[in-house]
């Protein structure tokens, strides 16, 4: 299930059924390295916590499906379902197309990843099979409150909240760290030690299968998308903007999952891979746990993103 708070203190809006994590939310991600909620011990200033809401008072739909859009400048919406068969969403801007399944009776978070623009967001009922038709219909003008929002916050692809074990952990790390350099080094670090490669879920995952943070963290174990998902809570949630990437991996087209992440003004080599300040840099966990060849960590260059969440 994906992270999400539901509010109707104000009323209205059309019924659905669900549940919700509580939360809070947050100011502008562009100070999301900068503005504090306290001074960590170690010289790193984590910022306050970044949530998402589901305002049920400005959801649009019908009996199946509600959508919120009034949180698109934090760079996301959120999704709550009931139906009587699967659902689909799928988001389009320009040429891109990005198709998630809904996880019925629960709040869903999904991200404006692609800046600022217009998005078309449908969503599909199935009918049998692999057939699907348009239940519902909507556009949304996205201005981003800064381009880093949409990777500040949790998401149906990285689910967690405040009370997270995996946030926690992350807040202690992020105390101790002298900047953010250090901290992603600390992730980074206590990632590769301690999760291990699932190669029996590897082996028999289905589609549509979703990660859950907290649950790779206690497993100690979890295949590549598991990694990404666990890395990008721990970052996210201490105001590093973090991406999962699926992608291929030469010199095999390894079809993979990864993180890149942001750090302002700052620089660090960690590994295989070096931190430029001002630019996104790749991290890629899966493969640097489980000693992976050289060939496929290299310097990024035979990493080719496809897909950014």
């Amino acid at each position: 299930p994906s992270s999400g708070r539901t509010d109707n203190s104000s009323g209205g809006g059309q019924s659905a059924s669900g549940n919700g994590a509580s939360g809070s939310q947050t100011g502008n991600a562009g100070q999301a390295q900068t503005e504090s909620s306290g001074q960590a011990q170690g010289g790193y200033v984590s910022p306050p916590f970044r949530d998402e809401v589901f305002h049920e008072d400005e959801a649009e739909g019908n009996d199946e499906v509600l959508i919120d859009l009034s949180s698109s400048g934090e760079g996301y919406f959120a999704v709550l379902a009931d139906s009587d068969a699967r659902l689909k969403i799928i988001v389009i801007k320009d040429e891109e197309q990005y198709v998630y399944n809904i996880t019925l009776g629960e709040v869903q978070i999904y991200p404006f990843q692609l800046g600022d623009g217009t998005y078309t967001v449908r969503v599909m009922k199935n009918m049998e099979g692999n057939s699907y038709f348009e239940l519902y219909r909507t556009t949304a003008e996205v201005v981003l409150d800064d381009e880093f929002e949409p990777f500040l916050h949790p998401g149906q692809y990285t689910d967690y909240d405040e009370d997270s074990d995996c946030v926690r952990l992350a807040a202690s790390m992020a105390a101790q760290s002298q900047d953010a350099g250090d901290f992603v080094g600390r992730v980074y670090d206590y990632v590769c030690r301690n999760i291990t490669y699932d190669r029996e879920l590897a082996a028999s995952v289905q589609s549509g299968y979703l990660p859950d943070p907290d649950r790779t963290l206690e497993q100690g174990k979890g295949i590549c998308f598991d990694y990404a998902s666990l890395a990008a809570a721990m970052l996210r949630s201490q105001g590093i903007p973090t991406k999962i990437i699926f992608g291929y991996v030469a010199p095999n087209d390894l079809y993979h999952a990864w993180n890149m992440f942001y750090i302002e003004g700052e620089g660090w080599t960690l590994v295989e891979f070096s931190t430029v300040p001002d630019e996104w840099n790749r991290l890629d966990l899966t493969f640097a746990a489980n000693g992976a060849d050289a060939d496929f960590i290299g310097d990024g260059t035979n990493y080719m993103d496809v897909y950014q969440y």
